[in-house]
C-alpha cells in the first residue's frame, strides 16, 4: 500500500439530531440570528448557525479538548 501523505478522510455523512429546546432558548436562537444578520449581512437561518455555534463550544472547552486528544493519542498507540 502506498504510503500517502494525506490519512484516510473521516466520515462525513451527515447526521439529522432532533432537539426540543425551551422558549427562552428558541427566542435567544432568533436574535442570536437577527444581530449575525445585521453584522455580516446575510441572514442565515437557527437550523445553519446550532451546527456552528456547538462546534466552536466544543473547541472552546479547553477541558474537553484535551481529554479527547488524549483519547485519541492512546488510541493511536
Amino acid at each position: 500500500m502506498a504510503d500517502l501523505k494525506l490519512g484516510k478522510l473521516p466520515d462525513r455523512t451527515p447526521v439529522k439530531l432532533t432537539i426540543t429546546i425551551t422558549p427562552d432558548l428558541q427566542a435567544g436562537l432568533q436574535s442570536y440570528a437577527a444581530l449575525y444578520a445585521s453584522t455580516y449581512g446575510v441572514e442565515e437561518p437557527v437550523v445553519d448557525l446550532v451546527p456552528a455555534m456547538l462546534a466552536s463550544f466544543l473547541e472552546s472547552d479547553r477541558n474537553f479538548v484535551k481529554t479527547r486528544d488524549d483519547a485519541r493519542r492512546a488510541r493511536t498507540k
